[in-house]
């Protein structure tokens, strides 16, 4: 029986790409109307975990299940049925940059319901006004900064008020203020309209700010998985290194470092 409580169920989900498991077996669930954040370095996994969730990938093994519906055996008709509850913010906006900010959002209203122009019109207006975005409907991805870009592309994730929304590394190629302004807005989006949200990282001071949960990866394997307060204080040594940043450091022999160097 599905947990009430959970949004999403991840069981036993493995991926392998010939003969290299990129996820080794993972389980979790992610809580209904919190900020889980899926945490962990550079090849651990979580790109391709946020594929699966968003259906862009089926897994080698396990099942993935979505408000208690069984999404890895779906067609492509049954997935996009699921997507329309989803939103997604990927990490580069992925606007069209030949359409204004407001027909970037319309889009998705116009290609999935069949709303009257000037409703759909009203919807881009709100949308833009929840992200900060208002009056900015006629301008082009070209002439906006990185952060507004990151907001405009929200605003269409946003457009079918999702129940779920997914964010694909949002504080990348920011600074510092405004990666701290878009963390304000995704807790805002959970405190006001109760949504489940997902964010993909690897950045700690995001991570303090939003997280509720938190689904830790280390080299396609899942090591921790709880709240965010858990995560402080577990003694995990890979969990650690990773809130300490400290550095690996490889040690060699003098024979193993002429070999590194000579290209063995």
């Amino acid at each position: 029986m599905q947990n009430l409580d959970i949004a999403i169920e991840v069981t036993g989900l493995r991926t392998k790409y010939g003969d290299h498991e990129v996820l080794k077996g993972l389980t979790f669930g992610i809580p209904k109307e919190k900020t889980t954040v899926v945490l962990g370095g550079s090849g651990c996994g979580k790109s391709t975990l946020l594929k699966h969730l968003i259906g862009l990938l089926k897994p080698s093994e396990g099942s993935i299940a979505i408000n208690g519906k069984e999404i890895t055996g779906l067609d492509e008709a049954g997935l996009d049925e699921v997507r329309r509850k989803m939103g997604v913010l990927f990490q580069g906006a992925a606007l069209l940059n030949s359409m204004t900010i407001g027909d970037n959002v319309a889009l998705p209203i116009r290609e999935h319901t069949k709303l009257s122009e000037a409703t759909v019109q009203i919807m881009v207006r709100m949308k833009l006004d929840l992200v900060g975005l208002s009056g900015f409907d006629h301008f082009y991805p070209s002439q906006l900064s990185g952060g507004m870009k990151k907001r405009a592309g929200l605003a269409r994730a946003l457009a079918l008020d999702p129940a779920i929304l997914f964010f694909d590394e949002p504080s990348a190629g920011l600074d510092p203020v405004t990666a701290a302004g878009l963390d304000e807005l995704i807790i805002k989006l959970r405190d006001v309209l109760r949504m489940t949200i997902i964010v993909v990282t690897h950045e700690l001071p995001s991570v303090f700010a939003i997280a509720d949960y938190v689904i830790m990866l280390d080299k396609g394997q899942l090591i921790f998985a709880g709240h965010l307060e858990e995560l402080k204080t577990s003694n995990h040594p890979r969990i650690r290194i990773f809130l300490e940043r400290r550095p690996e450091v490889e040690t060699y022999s003098p024979d193993d470092y002429f070999k590194v160097i000579a290209g063995d």
